[in-house]
C-alpha cells in the first residue's frame, strides 16, 4: 500500500456515496472497502504468498530504448506520425543562422516561426534529440545518417568559429537591427547584463537555447553512438565556461535570472561523460537562489513564476545528486515534484496557466484556454524518471501513466503529425495546433521528442526483477535474462494485460513486477491460467517463479467510473475511467460554441452515468447534465472536438440558487447595456479598425475566451468612443490576477487614473469605472482614451473597455 498519493488533492466520488458521494483522498487504497476488496481479490487470484517474497529494489534503471519495439496501439500510430514529419524537415533549414554566423555557406533557407525570431537555433538541439531517440526506439536506418550530418556540421561550424562557440539565436539591439547573438557576450562579461525574464541582452533565452544543444548532443551520442558529439558539446563548454568565469557571484544571479532552461543539468552531464571536474565546478555555480533556495527550505512559493523555466532547474539538481549524492538537492526536488503534483496540477497531469504557477490548490478558479503549456509536463515525466530510479514506487507511474496518457497523447494530433501549445480545459474551446513549417514554438519542438519514445519508461529493471509500469502493448529484450517478452493489450480501452515469455532459453528464476494503480480497486492475476502467489509492496505485484518459453500472465484491472475533484475545490469534478481522463464531446472544432460551461447535477452524479460503447469508452449522462445530457469519450483523443473536462456539481437545491445568481447577474448586465454608449472589445480586428486604434509597443492578448491588448514600457495604446450628454463612466476590465501593473489613463490628452494592479482579486475579471470630469465630455460626440505605462511596467491587459451614462 502506498504512504501517500501522488496526487493528494484530489477527491472520489464513488457510486452510492452520501449526497455527491465526496470521499477524502484519490487513491482507492486509502478506503477501508476499497483495501480489503483489494484484499479479497489478491488472495483469491494468487493463493497464500511465500514467506521469502521479494520486496521492491532500492533503484531501478530504464531498460535501453533500443531494446523495446512498439506493438500496433494508438501509441504506435503516434510514434509513426511523428517519424514521418522528422524526415519531413531539413537539418540545413535549422543549421542556417549556425552556418550564416560562422561564415560558411547557407545551405537551406530558415525556417518560420520562433526559428526566424531571436530564439532561432533552438529548433536543431530538439530536431537533432528527436532524431537521436527515434533511432533508438524504431531503429529507421534513414535517420543514423541525419544525426551524423548534423554532428558534422556542427564541428564544422565550431572550427569556422575557431573559440568553441556555436549558436543560432540573434540579438536585437536597441536601433531594432537583428545580428548574430554572440555580441552579447563579451557585454555580459564586462558586467553589462540586462534581463527582463526572457530577453538577456537583446538575446530571447540563450542558455535555454544551449541547453537543448547540449541535450541534442549528448543524445546523440547515447543513442546513436556519435562520439564526436561529446566533443563538440565539449567545445561549447570551453566557450560557455570562460564567459562564467569572468562573472562574480552576484553577476551570474543576474544572468540567471533569465530562463535558462537546465544548463546546471547541461554541465552535470558533461561532467559525468568526461569525468572533468571543471565541469561539475561550473554546474555547481549555476544554481539560481531566488528559484531554488525557497524550495530547499520546504516553502511553497511558486505563485506567479513562469513554469517551465523552473523544472529544468530541478532536473539539473536532480542530475547533480546522483553524481555527488548531496542528500540536500534530492531532498529539494522531491519537495518540488510532490508539491506541483498535489497542488498545482490538473486533472491531465499539466500544470500552468498562462504558462505560470498559480496559488497552490487554486486550480478551479485557472480552468482556461492556457492551460498546461506541454513543455511543462515534457519535464516533469523526466524528473519523474529520475526520482523513481532512485526509489522505485508505482505512485510515481501512477502520475506518469495518467500524464503520458492524458496531456502528452493529446499534445499532437497523429492525423497531422501537429502539436498544440497548450492544452485547453476551459468548456468548449478548441486546440490550436502547430503549422507544418512556420511556428516551430518549444512545445512542437518538445512534441518531437516526446512522441520519439513512448517505449522509454514501460520496463524498467534491476537485477532479475523486471518493473512493468506502463501497460503499452511492445516487444521486449530482456538482455539480463536472456528473454523476449510480448505485452498485448488493448488497455486503457479494455481490462486485460498479458504478458508473455516469447524466447527464454532454458528455465530462469526472476521476478516481474506488476504496477498496480492506485485507483484500482482490485485486480486479477492469472500464470498460465491459473491464480499463483504474488507479494505486494509499494504498489506492485511481485510474481517471482521459475519462468519458462511459452509462459503466460493476465493481469486484469477494473476499469471503473469516478468522479476527482480540482485540488481545493470538491464542487469542480472531472471523471476518469481507469487512468484515462473522459470529457463531454460539445461538437467539432471548426464550429463555433457560444454556449455555457455544462453542469452536474444531482445527489449520485456518477449512478448517472451509462455505458454507450464499451469499445471505444463511450458514456453519456441520464438527466444529469446541464443544459442538457452530454457524450463522454476519452480527452486525449478529441483531436478535432470541443470538449468540457471540468464541471461544476450540485445537487439539485444548489442548482436552482445558481439559476436565480445566474438570472440577477443578467439583469445587471441588461441593465448596463441599456446605459452604455459605446463598446470596445479590444484585441479584435474590427472593432479596433471602427475605433481608428493607435498603438505602439502593444499586443493583443486572449485569456479565459476574452480578447484583450496590453502596452508595455515605453509604448501605448489608444482609441476613439462615442459620448452623449451627461455624467459618463468609462469602464475597464482586467483580470484580477494580474500584478506589478502600472499604468494611467487619459481622455483626450488629459490623464485621469492612476491605475496599479496588484493580483488582489484572484481567479476573476474584474470591472473599474472612472467618473469622467463633465469638461472632458460636455459637448462632444466622441473622445480619445489612452492607455500609456509607467516606465518600467505593463498598461493592462484590457479585456474590454465601455462608456456608459451614471443614473
Amino acid at each position: 500500500m502506498h504512504a501517500s498519493s501522488p496526487f493528494r488533492h484530489r477527491r472520489l466520488i464513488l457510486q452510492g456515496a452520501a449526497s455527491l458521494g465526496l470521499i477524502s483522498g484519490w487513491s482507492a487504497r486509502a478506503s477501508a472497502a476499497g483495501a480489503a476488496k483489494e484484499a479479497e481479490a489478491t488472495a483469491a487470484s494468487a493463493g497464500a504468498v511465500a514467506a521469502s517474497a521479494p520486496s521492491t529494489p532500492t533503484s531501478a534503471t530504464a531498460v535501453q530504448m533500443s531494446d523495446v519495439r512498439l506493438l500496433p496501439s494508438f501509441y504506435a500510430e503516434a510514434l509513426q506520425a511523428n517519424q514521418s514529419y522528422l524526415l519531413r524537415l531539413n537539418a540545413d533549414r535549422f543549421l542556417h543562422n549556425y552556418h550564416l554566423f560562422a561564415g560558411l555557406p547557407v545551405k537551406g533557407k530558415i525556417y518560420g516561426g520562433w526559428e526566424s525570431d531571436t530564439i532561432a537555433g533552438e529548433g536543431l538541439g530538439h530536431y537533432l534529440s528527436a532524431l537521436s531517440l527515434m533511432h533508438a526506439q524504431s531503429g529507421l536506418p534513414a535517420l543514423k545518417p541525419r544525426i551524423d550530418y548534423i554532428v558534422d556540421e556542427l564541428a564544422r561550424v565550431q572550427r569556422a568559429q575557431g573559440d568553441g562557440y556555436i549558436g543560432g539565436f540573434m540579438r536585437k539591439r536597441k536601433d531594432g537591427k537583428v545580428v548574430d547573438g554572440k555580441e552579447i557576450f563579451p557585454e555580459i562579461m564586462r558586467g553589462e547584463i540586462r534581463s527582463a525574464g526572457f530577453d538577456l541582452n537583446g538575446c530571447w533565452v540563450p542558455l535555454y537555447n544551449w541547453h537543448k544543444v547540449f541535450a541534442g548532443l549528448f543524445d546523440a551520442q547515447t543513442y546513436a553512438g556519435n562520439a564526436q558529439a561529446l566533443q563538440v558539446a565539449t567545445g561549447l563548454a570551453g566557450y560557455m565556461a570562460k564567459v562564467f568565469d569572468a562573472l562574480n557571484d552576484e553577476q551570474l544571479q543576474q544572468v540567471l535570472a533569465c530562463e535558462h532552461g537546465g544548463i546546471n543539468e547541461s554541465f552535470a552531464e558533461l561532467y559525468a561523460r568526461t569525468n572533468d571536474e571543471r565541469w561539475l565546478k561550473v554546474a555547481r555555480r549555476l544554481y539560481h537562489h531566488k528559484a531554488l533556495a525557497p524550495l530547499a527550505e520546504g516553502r511553497d512559493e511558486l505563485a506567479n513564476l513562469h513554469s517551465n523555466t523552473q523544472i529544468p532547474k530541478l532536473i539539473g539538481l536532480a542530475r547533480l545528486y546522483e553524481l555527488k549524492g548531496q542528500q540536500s538537492d534530492a531532498d529539494t526536488v522531491k519537495f518540488f515534484w510532490k508539491t506541483v503534483t498535489d497542488h498545482h496540477s490538473y486533472v491531465i497531469g499539466g500544470n500552468g496557466d498562462r504558462e505560470y504557477f498559480s496559488g497552490p490548490d487554486t486550480i478551479a478558479a485557472h480552468i482556461t484556454e492556457q492551460t498546461c503549456e506541454a513543455c511543462c509536463s515534457y519535464n516533469m515525466l523526466k524528473m519523474t524518471r529520475h526520482l523513481y530510479s532512485w526509489s522505485p514506487d508505482a505512485a510515481y507511474f501512477d502520475y506518469y501513466e495518467r500524464t503520458h496518457l492524458n496531456h502528452i497523447m493529446a499534445h499532437q494530433n497523429p492525423r497531422t503529425c501537429m502539436f498544440t501549445y497548450m492544452t485547453p480545459l476551459m468548456s468548449g474551446v478548441a486546440r490550436e495546433y502547430s503549422s507544418e513549417e512556420n511556428d516551430f514554438w518549444c512545445c512542437v519542438l518538445s512534441g518531437i521528442e516526446s512522441h520519439s519514445k513512448h517505449g522509454d519508461s514501460i520496463y524498467w529493471e534491476n537485477r532479475d526483477t523486471l518493473f512493468v509500469n506502463l501497460y503499452i502493448p511492445s516487444l521486449l529484450t530482456w538482455r539480463h535474462a536472456a528473454a523476449t517478452l510480448e505485452m498485448t493489450t488493448r488497455y486503457p480501452f479494455e481490462s486485460d494485460i498479458d504478458i508473455k515469455v516469447k524466447r527464454l532459453a532454458g528455465q530462469r528464476y526472476y521476478t516481474l513486477a506488476l504496477r498496480i494503480p492506485a485507483w484500482a480497486s482490485g485486480h486479477t492475476l492469472l500464470v498460465n491460467g491459473k491464480p499463483h502467489p504474488a507479494s505486494k509492496d509499494k504498489g506492485y505485484l511481485f510474481v517471482r517463479r521459475r519462468w519458462r518459453a511459452g509462459d503466460t500472465v493476465r493481469l486484469t484491472l477494473p476499469l471503473e467510473l469516478r468522479l476527482e475533484s480540482a485540488a481545493g475545490n470538491d464542487k469542480v469534478v472531472a471523471l476518469l475511467r481507469g487512468p484515462m481522463v473522459l470529457a463531454a464531446d460539445l461538437g467539432a472544432a471548426d464550429k463555433p460554441f457560444d454556449g455555457l460551461a455544462p453542469a452536474l447535477v444531482g445527489a449520485n452524479i456518477l449512478a448517472s452515468f451509462k455505458e454507450a460503447d464499451k469499445v471505444k469508452a463511450v458514456y453519456r449522462t441520464v438527466g444529469s447534465g446541464r443544459p442538457g445530457d452530454m457524450k463522454f469519450t476519452p480527452f486525449f483523443a478529441q483531436y478535432d472536438r470541443r470538449a468540457a473536462v471540468y464541471f461544476n456539481a450540485y445537487n439539485e437545491q444548489e442548482w436552482a440558487a445558481s439559476e436565480v445568481a445566474f438570472r440577477k447577474e443578467e439583469a445587471r448586465l441588461k441593465d448596463l447595456a441599456d446605459r452604455s454608449i459605446d463598446v470596445m472589445h479590444l484585441g479584435e480586428m474590427q472593432p479596433e479598425r471602427d475605433h481608428d486604434l493607435q498603438s505602439d509597443i502593444s499586443y493583443p492578448v486572449s485569456y479565459r475566451g476574452r480578447m484583450g491588448r496590453d502596452a508595455r514600457t515605453g509604448g501605448y495604446f489608444s482609441f476613439r468612443m462615442k459620448c452623449a450628454p451627461g455624467q459618463m463612466v468609462l469602464q475597464a476590465s482586467y483580470w484580477g490576477e494580474e500584478r506589478n501593473r502600472d499604468f494611467h489613463i487619459s481622455i483626450d490628452g488629459e490623464r485621469v487614473a492612476r491605475v496599479k494592479l496588484d493580483g488582489s482579486h484572484p481567479g476573476e475579471f474584474i470591472d473599474r469605472d472612472y467618473v469622467l470630469p463633465e469638461k472632458l465630455t460636455q459637448g462632444k460626440s466622441s473622445i480619445v482614451v489612452r492607455f500609456d505605462p509607467e516606465p518600467g511596467h505593463t498598461a493592462g491587459p484590457v479585456f474590454g473597455a465601455r462608456l456608459y451614462v451614471q443614473r
